[in-house]
């Protein structure tokens, strides 16, 4: 890991960074004299009964001893990149250096894995160095993996216990802060006094509740993003030539694509909770994409831009019956899921599974391209559902907003060119430098985790509030993770996880939205935000996301 760190070349921007001291919390600022009081008491869960009675816990400020003995507390990084990851380590390491000199930190080498195979670094004032204020995850690594037999909670506990560990902070999205639950459950169970304590990470915005108002990582992908989308809004309006359709990360919600629509003012922007909501299919959106592409020829505009939120496919009334058919029969543990595998010929995968369907679900799939269909047998994950990020929607939209302008140029309601774009905005914004605001909100959830962890609190979610404020009134408190669960299919049987929030549609961020999108349907107000500025005048350094102003 040292080596792998010390061969990359860092630029002077980079450089730049490792200076940048975060902005915290004036509660967050003396460590050693914080405590916690009670705030709401949650709902008791049937699966966790150990942590089930956890109550919110509020920080407060108050004068304590100073702490006895070294803190032993131990990191890892869940699931995919999201800007700010390395600054809850280095926010999480300082804080336990502050709270006592000789406390320890040790990371869990790529994902969750690294627990139960005891694979670790200590990390060090030297070796986090290099790491403060950058993108990336690459400090210590992540991965997919989970916690989830008897004998990896059996091993986790083991490396916990011998490593002698007072906390364990586990940094990722809904399932990566389940398993925190899972584990912290079975830590109480076993009298294994490792606190486990999550902290909320998706660029997606999808890990938000009462408590918490964002996951790190959104802000920085959403202004990534939205500096391509501007160039790009530019280049359409420069060639006049081409409609740019543009799938926005978002697997569950459109969260992205909504904050990035403010920050751009596309022509179209699907919404797909507003989909679900008008019970929309496949056909009724290729019309209204239709709709707006004869209505601005009719105004001499072939072009455009359409920002697409990644699950949309999911939403279309349509297709989300189809998928719930099709995870049905393709579980992992299925006959039929077996069955497919063992057929090489994709067109003999088809016309194994198309009788199985009902004939709604097999009516929809026949209207599919070849290389849709393919994608939603082949692909699927872990818990055998289909991949709906790995489906290519910006290319399905385009072809069958193809056709349906093809049957109005027939009936003589459409003359003029339509030429279609695909774009994926993705990993791009996952390990890139963080915003500042992003930098300063990571480094506070490390410092909060430490602080929970002195107190011996288990089972909660680091949460940050009040983020619409500057930084120095911003509010930390203990979120107990049973209260977000709720029940979700996986492998075909009811598991409880932490619940995914979708865009709300009496929200202002998506009120406002609705204003003015009529404005930009027709009339191109395209705005292009730019890079993410990191010197300059305050109101565009440390801007924060549209949808918490």
């Amino acid at each position: 890991m040292d080596e792998k760190k010390d061969n990359q070349e860092l630029s002077p921007l980079q450089k730049a960074r490792l200076k940048y001291s975060p902005k915290i919390p004036q509660i967050l600022q003396n460590i050693s004299a914080v405590s916690f009081e009670i705030g709401d008491q949650s709902l008791s869960v049937d699966s966790f009964p150990q942590i089930s009675l956890n109550p919110q816990l509020r920080l407060i400020s108050q004068d304590l001893e100073t702490l006895s003995k070294p803190l032993r507390v131990g990191v890892v990084l869940s699931g995919g990149q999201a800007a700010g990851g390395h600054n809850v380590l280095t926010g999480l390491f300082d804080a336990v250096q502050e709270l006592h000199p000789e406390s320890r930190l040790f990371g869990f080498l790529n994902g969750p894995s690294g627990i139960p195979k005891k694979k670790y670094i200590e990390l060090t004032k030297e070796y986090l160095a290099p790491f403060r204020n950058q993108g990336g995850f690459d400090a210590i690594g992540s991965g997919r993996t989970k916690i989830e037999t008897p004998d990896q909670f059996e091993e986790a506990l083991k490396t916990c216990q011998e490593l002698d560990l007072d906390g364990l902070l586990i940094i990722g999205g809904d399932d990566s802060n389940t398993n925190a639950a899972h584990l912290a459950e079975f830590f109480l169970e076993r009298g294994c006094k490792t606190s486990v304590i999550g902290v909320p990470k998706t660029i997606d915005g999808d890990l938000q509740n009462e408590n918490i108002e964002i996951s790190f990582g959104f802000d920085t992908a959403c202004k990534i993003y939205s500096e391509t989308i501007g160039n790009i809004a530019r280049d359409a309006i420069s060639a006049k030539k081409y409609y740019y359709f543009i799938k926005l990360m978002g697997r569950s919600a459109s969260h992205v694509t909504l904050e990035c629509a403010l920050n751009t003012h596309p022509n179209l922007a699907l919404i797909a909770e507003e989909i679900q909501e008008n019970k929309e299919t496949l056909v009724d959106v290729a019309s209204m994409i239709a709709d707006l592409v004869v209505a601005r020829n009719e105004q001499g505009k072939e072009y455009g831009v359409i920002l697409i939120p990644e699950g949309v496919i999911e939403f279309l009334s349509d297709i989300k019956a189809l998928i719930k058919e099709l995870n049905l029969l393709l579980a992992t543990s299925g006959v039929h899921s077996k069955n497919l595998e063992e057929l090489h010929s994709f067109s003999k995968k088809i016309e194994y599974i198309v009788p199985l369907l009902s004939e709604a679900a097999k009516s929809c799939f026949m209207l599919l391209p070849s290389l849709l269909q393919g994608q939603f047998l082949i692909d699927r994950d872990p818990h055998g559902n289909v991949q709906v990020s790995k489906i290519e929607t910006e290319r399905l939209f385009i072809h069958v907003v193809e056709e349906e302008l093809c049957k109005r140029r027939k009936r003589g309601e459409y003359h003029g060119s339509f030429s279609g774009q695909p774009i994926f905005c993705g990993y791009e914004g996952r390990a890139c430098l963080p915003s500042n605001f992003d930098a300063d909100y990571c480094y506070s959830l490390g410092r909060l985790s430490a602080a929970l962890i002195r107190h011996q609190k288990t089972g909660y979610m680091a949460a940050i509030t009040n983020l619409n404020k500057p930084a120095a009134l911003w509010k930390a408190i203990g979120a107990p993770l049973h209260a977000m669960m709720g029940l979700e299919s996986r492998n075909g049987k009811l598991k409880p996880v932490i619940k995914k929030a979708l865009v709300n549609l009496t929200s202002g961020s998506f009120q406002q939205f609705t204003k003015l999108r009529e404005l930009w349907r027709l009339q191109d107000h395209y705005a292009q935000p730019g890079p993410i500025q990191f010197f300059g005048p305050k109101e565009i350094v440390d801007s924060i996301p549209l949808s918490l102003q």
